[in-house]
């Protein structure tokens, strides 16, 4: 129980950190490194190769998904998620798991191991930092420059791209 109670108050301190220990000039990477465990391996948006085999999860609200995502990029949540959502794909497919920063998605992706997919990932800085490195975007009418910022203290690490809260 007490070690439960001091796994938690390190948690809790870890997201207050991200929340209003980082100003915006604070270093993205730190951020991420405060917020996000890295239970399954990362996989950085610059070692992706353009012609990649890689099939993008979005674990992301619908409303987020419908502002911007990652091309070609399955939307199948996070609050909602459901394995019924990746019914179709193999469990041999490379999957790159995504949302803002790489939180949510990390959940997902350690779901999506214990059920048997064998090659996971999760987008090191999720779609922040691949809007930051000016990756492409799109939404249903095409390419975007939009991108969901989740929230008002989450979008200030955003840096390229317009931010749309709602």
């Amino acid at each position: 129980m007490l070690l439960n109670m001091k796994k938690t108050l390190a948690l809790v301190g870890t997201v207050f950190s991200a929340f209003f220990g980082c100003g915006q000039s604070d270093d993205f990477d730190t951020m991420v490194e405060n917020t996000v465990k890295e239970e399954v391996p990362y996989i950085y948006a610059d070692s992706i190769p353009a012609s990649n085999n890689y099939l993008f999860l979005d674990a992301r609200e619908l409303e987020e998904y419908q502002v911007s995502r990652i091309p070609g990029a399955l939307y199948i949540g996070y609050d909602d998620f459901d394995l019924s959502r990746v019914n179709g794909i193999s469990p041999e497919d490379t999957l790159v798991v995504y949302c803002s920063i790489g939180y949510r998605s990390n959940e997902i992706a350690k779901q999506l191991e214990e059920a048997g997919y064998q090659t996971v990932f999760n987008l090191y800085g999720g779609l922040f930092k691949w809007s930051n490195d000016e990756k492409p975007m799109e939404d249903d009418r095409g390419e975007t420059k939009k991108i969901h910022g989740y929230n008002q203290k989450w979008s200030q690490w955003i840096r390229s791209g317009e931010v749309i809260l709602r």
